[in-house]
């Protein structure tokens, strides 16, 4: 009888946690799970008005004074790029924001996670980091020299809040997958 029990022990698999183990039987809806929707929409929230200032920063006229030319970010094609890409993350995050209004009210996942959050990233950092030397260039003191300053810091704190929430995505993705 032992070995039988023993061999019966072997071949079972490894427990794993259950993903309904904190549901709530009537409704079927995790409170966990209903926690992690809204930090993630708190946090998709954010990156939508991070990459708004930036771009409304750039794009917003700068008070012009008698004694300095007027500067626009059209004049470096650098901070064009900034503009563009502050746009881009603000569309991305406006649709995410959707995504995750549209998941809580439906108690699920209406639309599925195939789009990702790396590739904003990517533009994110990569146009802060050309706009830094460009920022260099601009007379210190100028709207435009605060306005590209600002810009971005403001697209260096999108890009930490995204990757934030890839990170979160990554771990709601290994953690329905995995277990």
């Amino acid at each position: 009888m032992e070995k039988t029990g023993e061999a019966a022990q072997q071949r079972q698999p490894f427990p794993t946690p259950s993903p309904f183990s904190f549901s709530v039987a009537s409704t079927g809806w995790s409170s966990r799970s209903s926690i992690n929707h809204h930090s993630t929409l708190l946090l998709r929230f954010s990156v939508l008005l991070f990459s708004f200032i930036s771009a409304l920063i750039l794009a917003a006229p700068s008070t012009k004074k008698k004694h300095q030319p007027s500067l626009s970010f059209t004049d470096y094609p650098e901070l064009i790029y900034c503009f563009i890409v502050a746009s881009i993350a603000l569309l991305y995050a406006a649709l995410q924001l959707f995504k995750g209004v549209c998941d809580i009210a439906h108690r699920g996942i209406l639309i599925s996670d195939k789009a990702s959050d790396y590739l904003v990233g990517y533009l994110l950092v990569s146009s802060a980091s050309v706009a830094v030397p460009i920022i260099r260039q601009v007379e210190r003191g100028t709207p435009l020299r605060k306005g590209a300053v600002v810009s971005t810091t403001m697209s260096f704190a999108t890009f930490i809040v995204m990757a934030i929430c890839a990170v979160l995505s990554g771990y709601k993705l290994c953690k329905r997958i995995g277990w």
